[in-house]
């Protein structure tokens, strides 16, 4: 039972993470002989004022 976990920034569209929820389950499947059914994956958006990068703050 496979279980991916994604952080990213905010701002996806709900047609981008269906994409990559669609295209990630398939990599899973194709490297690891998992079935569709038991591959779960995890979306955790982040605010860009709760993200930093080089000591500043993206937003």
């Amino acid at each position: 039972m496979p279980i991916i976990t994604v952080k990213m920034l905010e701002g996806r569209t709900d047609k981008q993470k269906e994409q990559m929820i669609k295209k990630m389950t398939e990599v899973m499947v194709e490297t690891t002989g998992a079935r569709a059914e038991a591959v779960s994956i995890v979306i955790e958006e982040m605010n860009k004022a709760n993200y930093g990068v080089a000591g500043k703050r993206l937003s």
